[in-house]
């Protein structure tokens, strides 16, 4: 089956669950989920027949604030999906308004359960039903999330040391 073909199948079996469908410059499909539904929509990519993607390759998000997009959302979770048996890729992408949470996806994949802390660690989004979410690379006294845009850049210099940090970063 195509991705084209997919595409169409998804879209029909789960109705207002997507929230739009659009390709990548490598023609790989960017499904966009509801937030409360992208459990349903990652199940029936795992298990979907036709669909079977059952390797996350990776979870990670990126922070679109001072975007053009910065009314729709604040973050972007995205979820990168692989299919043995097709040897296609999908990715599914979830927008977040600041302090919203997402389904953990752990119980799907376990390998979740370490790219949601990771994500959790670095841009502070939170994962309900998440088995163990707490910082996992940053240090447990480490104060905000260096991820977010809004992430001051001069709190921890290096080594406290203006010498040691590149001159336009010092600026305000």
């Amino acid at each position: 089956m195509s991705h084209e073909q997919q595409v169409e199948q998804i879209k029909s079996a789960l109705g207002t669950a997507v929230v739009a469908v659009e390709f990548d410059s490598a023609a790989c499909p960017i499904v966009w989920a509801k937030r409360e539904n992208v459990i349903q929509v990652l199940s029936y990519l795992k298990e979907g027949i036709g669909c079977e993607y059952r390797f996350m390759a990776d979870l990670t998000a990126y922070d679109e604030q001072g975007s053009s997009e910065e009314s729709k959302s604040r973050f972007v979770v995205v979820y990168n999906l692989f299919s043995p048996q097709s040897k296609l890729r999908i990715r599914v992408k979830v927008r977040l308004q600041e302090n919203e949470a997402l389904a953990t996806a752990s119980e799907l994949w376990p390998a979740a359960n370490w790219a949601e802390r990771e994500v959790f660690d670095m841009f502070g989004i939170r994962f309900d039903g998440h088995p163990d979410l707490r910082r996992i690379l940053m240090d447990i006294r480490w104060e905000g999330h260096p991820l977010r845009k809004d992430y001051p850049l001069r709190r921890y210099q290096l080594f406290n040391d203006p010498e040691l940090m590149p001159e336009h970063l010092l600026k305000d």
